[in-house]
């Protein structure tokens, strides 16, 4: 493509948005149809998306419940090892976000070589992390298991489990980059189906390798890793060819790939805030009292599959309004933020309606104690109060994400992850004891999580999208 013909597309585009904003104002009527018109384009998005997130987590859950037939010991390693990956894994989230973005934006501007090639660079920084962080993981196995309380039998299992699995590290983030690319293009169902037959490839190998050969955990991890490479190149070949036929290089371009780790970079410090901020949240949790703790795991594991569908409608936003700016279209950017944060808001609402519904029973199922059972109900239900004002953080978070407000994003969530962090520890070590009962300690922990955390982040987005300078 010629470069010296941009100048004039995006003079077009521009033409085109300002006609746009004009023939929006005459014809107010028809909002209707362009409001449900957008509710279908997002819900097109949303809904494959979801898929997608619950792979990884899906994973472990299938390892779960086969290694549970192994040993107590083994399950014990495979918690730790398990928690290992995830934290690493999630911390590169970035790749998925950073490439979704540049390419949804350079196909809106018309530039699509270009978008093209931004999706493959964004592959070859995910292979090089991808390698790094399995070679040092690899390497790091027993100290960080140890660190995580590994001690005898359960350390030797979950160091097993925990370097198997990392080598699949590489595939698991050339996912995360080419769900990117497909994202940026609009074509989503390519990314549910590998999410689909790599959850049923890891369970068949699973009962394989464990029941049948009786590998013990390391099958479990040997599984995992054969499916995560699956995932990477079932993604990565198809968006590499498209990419070729577009005129893209395959080469690995130095320039592109360091514009792709310096969009990353902000991301990267932003998801790093959060986790510091939920380490904290745990430790606190662990500072109140053993059922506290109990309790609170139960919460939150069950707020993080939930989380994945708010996450979901977040993406959706973030394609439509990278593609929408990349054409410099400002009044369908509006329009689309409107629109995706009355749906993060819906769905939070009706989330939060069957998370407070669930728990009321759903404590009998994480434990038998009574009291333990109590202290899940009152979790949830207070979860399930803020879970609308979550929706709408975080479907603008993915707006200003789709804008690349990276920046931004990352100085509000850090210092929103300190405020909290301090809160937090004073809730713990000081307040705690004054409370009339666990159950009360519980509703002020979930309380100043969704107030100072969710709610800190919600003010700082929300003041962001009722000016102009992210759309700039």
């Amino acid at each position: 493509m010629n470069t010296q013909q941009h100048p004039q597309r995006r003079s077009a585009n521009t033409d085109q948005s300002a006609n746009t904003d004009r023939s929006d104002d005459a014809n107010r009527p028809a909002n209707t149809g362009q409001s449900a018109n957008v509710n279908r384009r997002i819900l097109a998005l949303a809904l494959p998306t979801f898929g997608q997130l619950i792979a990884e987590p899906t994973f472990i859950l299938i390892d779960t419940a086969i290694v549970g037939h192994i040993s107590d010991a083994a399950l014990a390693g495979l918690s730790i090892g398990s928690t290992i990956i995830l934290t690493a894994v999630g911390l590169c989230i970035f790749l998925a976000y950073s490439t979704t973005a540049q390419v949804a934006h350079l196909l809106g501007a018309g530039r699509r070589r270009e978008g093209m090639q931004a999706g493959v660079d964004g592959l070859w920084l995910a292979l090089g992390i991808g390698v790094a962080l399995g070679v040092a993981l690899f390497a790091a196995a027993d100290p960080l298991c140890r660190a995580l309380g590994g001690r005898g039998e359960v350390l030797g299992q979950a160091v097993t489990y925990t370097r198997a699995i990392v080598l699949g590290a590489p595939g698991m983030l050339l996912v995360y980059a080419a769900n990117g690319i497909f994202r940026g293009v609009q074509k989503v169902r390519v990314t549910l189906i590998a999410a689909v037959s790599g959850a049923v490839l890891n369970t068949v190998l699973e009962v394989l390798f464990v029941l049948v050969f009786r590998w013990g955990i390391a099958g479990s991890g040997a599984a995992t890793l054969i499916a995560q490479w699956y995932m990477g190149l079932f993604l990565a070949v198809p968006a590499i060819l498209w990419a070729k036929a577009d005129g893209a290089s395959l080469k690995p371009q130095l320039a592109g790939i360091a514009r792709a780790g310096g969009d990353g970079l902000p991301l990267f410090i932003r998801t790093l805030a959060i986790r510091a901020a939920m380490v904290v949240t745990v430790a606190s949790a662990a500072r109140m009292g053993t059922d506290v703790l109990a309790g609170f795991q139960a919460v939150n594991s069950s707020w993080n599959f939930a989380m994945n569908m708010l996450d979901s409608v977040g993406i959706a936003g973030q394609t439509l309004v990278g593609t929408a700016l990349g054409a410099r279209a400002v009044a369908e950017t509006r329009r689309l933020t409107r629109a995706t944060g009355r749906a993060g808001l819906v769905t939070g609402a009706a989330i939060g309606v069957g998370f407070a519904v669930v728990g009321l029973f759903a404590g009998r199922f994480f434990s038998p104690s009574p009291a333990i059972q109590l202290l899940v109900a009152a979790g949830m239900l207070t979860m399930g109060v803020f879970f609308p004002l979550q929706g709408w953080m975080m479907a603008l978070d993915g707006i200003l994400i789709g804008a690349r407000d990276y920046r931004y994003l990352a100085v509000t969530c850090t210092l929103t992850a300190v405020a909290y962090i301090a809160l937090m520890l004073a809730l713990a070590d000081g307040l705690t004891p004054l409370m009339p009962s666990e159950a009360a300690s519980t509703v002020a922990l979930w309380t100043l999580f969704n107030v100072v955390l969710m709610g800190g982040r919600g003010l700082a987005n929300g003041l962001r999208v009722r000016g102009d300078r992210w759309m700039r």
